[in-house]
């Protein structure tokens, strides 16, 4: 009997491994933002400063100088450029007009979702930070202001080539509340947080976003004790009294660092609601920081997250101020949470096409993979995003791809063993069809493969085993992304499901 088949994953499992990926990942500029910068830099009467503010539209090509500026300094003892004016200062502008030149380019709407989301982000904790802290920080604005910005820098290159891993992290992680270390562990092999400064320090970026991370991992005992002292933002002397007793952590909470961590955390925590705890944690933190009522930095965030959106907002994007505009208690529901949509006009009508040649007698097919690759594609028309066709073995011992779609093209080579899984044991013993939603996840994803479970990552799935004279010899595995099904894509897998069993019966009695 055949052992279960391990599908290679292109995935990086180890810190090293993701860092080398990641570090040569080049990410795109829009190309309307890089038209702009070449013309800002060519034209003579432009100041560094007035080229930096031009850059800032495109936080690809920030952290592209900054890496440059800063890469040659490894064997010095120069200290990295803190900013993006003094890294432009470093480079001289014939070497920063070469490096835009060498920039990959793209229009907006071929950039990666996921990774125009997170510049959003970036650009919002930016926006938050100039607006909340600069004008107090004045001789500390650069710093503030690009740090916020290129904090999240070590994630961009991820949002580029693993997109489909950050959306489960967030779904899982923020929306379902599941635990970050065994998520992280489950998905990437290392933890995130270790990811991004190791990442961060590889770059040699601001030396206060490395600060902010370090923060994170190692100084979360006096994160905590902050946040605890925050709480009582009601009483104001009692807060000062607090931290009166305790001069040292007084001293780490006032560090101007602090600020593009604040920044951050406020501009994340607001993606996906503006009540809660946890963006009420960040807002109660900056009103210590700054010594100013909660209320007043609620109204001021407000104001800032909407000067943001009118710079910022794109199409597709999703920005926070537009909850502002929402019932005050609403909450961002995420892509892998909300219900697929209904297939438009043109895509049934080409799974009607599909499945009416499915049914077409005599079969019109001229062997089985070109028989289900037609079915694959009339599932793809219903609206199925993520798609398996696993062919049984004449003694129904174990289950091979047949065909697949929307799924990493290693699981080909799957192989699945029949007596591991009670629940394909169960399907092979008759034709059934199993809806697996949120109530019954957990008592079904348990009873299939490991190897499948992982290629089908989320808590709606539809299964279907087909027959052909009296015996099962294939099962249907679909979804769409792992969220919500579409009610009439999942009448139309039924459909489809119904037709392809048909078709596997006209073929099968072709040269009877």
């Amino acid at each position: 009997m055949p052992s279960e088949t391990i599908v290679p994953t292109t995935n990086p499992k180890t810190l090293d491994a993701w860092i080398k990926l990641l570090d040569g990942t080049h990410l795109p500029v829009p190309c309307h933002s890089h038209d702009r910068v070449k013309t800002a830099i060519a034209d003579s009467r432009r100041s560094l400063r007035d080229i930096a503010e031009v850059m800032q539209d495109s936080p690809a090509l920030v952290l592209s100088v900054m890496r440059e500026a800063n890469r040659h300094t490894h064997a010095s003892i120069a200290e990295p450029a803190e900013n993006l004016e003094v890294a432009l200062n470093r480079l001289g502008l014939a070497r920063v007009e070469s490096l835009v030149e060498r920039l990959p380019t793209a229009p907006v709407n071929e950039i990666p979702l996921a990774l125009r989301q997170l510049q959003m982000i970036s650009q919002h904790a930016s926006q938050q930070a100039s607006g909340m802290f600069a004008s107090r920080l004045a001789r500390l604005w650069q710093d503030i202001h690009w740090g916020s910005l290129l904090f999240l820098a070590p994630l961009w290159p991820l949002a580029l080539t693993h997109p489909q891993l950050l959306e489960e992290w967030e779904l899982r992680v923020v929306h379902r509340g599941e635990p970050a270390p065994k998520v992280e562990r489950e998905l990437f092999g290392v933890r995130l947080l270790g990811l991004c400064q190791t990442l961060a320090e590889f770059w040699r970026l601001p030396t206060w976003v490395t600060q902010g991370y370090h923060l994170l991992q190692e100084e979360r005992r006096l994160l905590v004790k902050v946040m605890h002292i925050a709480r009582d933002h009601k009483s104001p002397l009692r807060q000062q009294q607090h931290l009166d007793a305790d001069p040292a952590l007084r001293r780490w909470l006032n560090h101007p660092a602090n600020t593009v961590l604040l920044a951050n955390g406020l501009a994340l925590a607001s993606q996906h609601a503006w009540t809660g705890t946890h963006i009420q944690r960040w807002q109660q933190l900056i009103a210590l920081y700054l010594q100013v009522p909660l209320e007043d930095v609620q109204g001021q965030s407000h104001q800032q997250a909407a000067q943001s959106a009118r710079k910022h907002a794109l199409e597709e994007v999703f920005h926070p101020a537009q909850m502002l505009l929402w019932p005050w208690d609403t909450c961002y529901v995420p892509r892998g949470m909300q219900q697929a949509g209904t297939p438009d006009t043109k895509a049934l009508g080409d799974w009607r096409k599909f499945c009416t040649e499915l049914l077409s007698e005599p079969s019109p097919f001229s062997n089985a993979m070109h028989l289900t690759g037609y079915a694959r594609d009339a599932l793809q028309a219903c609206g199925m995003k993520r798609i398996l066709l696993l062919m049984s073995d004449k003694t129904q011992s174990f289950l091979r791809v047949h065909q697949l779609a929307g799924i990493p093209a290693q699981a080909a080579n799957l192989t699945v063993p029949v007596t591991q899984s009670k629940l394909l044991q169960r399907l092979l013993a008759q034709s059934a069809q199993l809806r697996l939603t949120p109530q019954n996840h957990a008592q079904f994803s348990a009873l299939l493969p490991a190897s499948l479970r992982a290629l089908f990552r989320g808590e709606h799935l539809l299964l279907r085993s087909l027959s052909n004279n009296g015996k099962v010899v294939m099962v249907l595995m679909a979804d769409q992304g792992g969220g919500p099904f579409s009610e009439v894509s999942v009448q139309a897998f039924a459909k489809t499901a119904q037709c392809l069993e048909r078709a596997l019966a006209t073929f099968s009695n072709r040269s009877a």
